[in-house]
């Protein structure tokens, strides 16, 4: 699937700095080598029609969501905070947080998921015990039940792995509604999975004043 947005219509903050968008599922962050539409490209064409001519045209993703996961996306928009930014993160100064649908549940509806993560071949493997090239991976979680078969969880992220939610969620045996990649059953939209990046906390890299981002929750209640 192809997706262009209108960038204004997906604002959710924008100063000279940074500018904070809810990406819609489907849309990569960044591109790739089959050049598809991507919200980096998008965002410097965004920028080149605000700006003066002879102005540099500066934008850069802090982090990045798969392409079928929803939500917020932080850039910076001056190469002066990238540093500042990219520390946060790396720092774990910054709290992520992500709504997903899922139709099974745990037995526990609030809790800590602890496990060890390795990348193998695009896919996340996961481990209760450590093992080689294993990282640890931990997200604090609480469920909603919907329905019989329709479960709304709040996590927060704390370590930041490749598919860590996906691959966590699955793991113990409640795969994210859509994501037949870590043995979803269940359909969900085209080109999407039932992840959301649902809020973001972290300090403006100018101000230092703490910044809260929230989205309203695509899944319904």
């Amino acid at each position: 699937m192809s997706v262009q947005i209108h960038i204004p219509d997906h604002i959710l903050y924008e100063d000279d700095y940074i500018l904070v968008l809810n990406k819609p599922n489907g849309l990569m962050v960044e591109p790739d080598r089959n050049n598809h539409p991507n919200l980096l490209h998008q965002v410097r064409s965004y920028i080149k029609t605000s700006i003066p001519g002879d102005s540099e045209v500066y934008a850069q993703h802090i982090h990045r969501l798969d392409r079928p996961v929803s939500g917020i996306v932080l850039f910076a928009i001056q190469r002066s905070v990238l540093k500042n930014l990219s520390e946060q993160f790396a720092e774990r100064k910054v709290k992520k947080y992500y709504q997903a649908l899922t139709s099974h549940a745990p037995q526990q509806h609030s809790g800590t998921l602890h496990h060890w993560h390795r990348k193998e071949k695009k896919k996340a493997v996961l481990a209760d015990q450590e093992f080689p090239y294993s990282e640890e991976a931990k997200l604090f979680y609480s469920i909603n039940p919907l329905s019989s078969n329709r479960f709304l969880w709040d996590i927060e992220l704390y370590t930041g792995k490749y598919h860590q939610i996906r691959g966590q969620l699955s793991y113990i045996g409640c795969p994210i509604i859509g994501d037949s990649l870590y043995t979803s059953e269940v359909a969900y939209k085209p080109d999407a999975i039932a992840l959301h990046a649902s809020k973001l906390i972290f300090n403006h890299p100018i101000t230092a004043r703490q910044l809260i981002i929230e989205t309203p929750t695509p899944f319904a209640q």
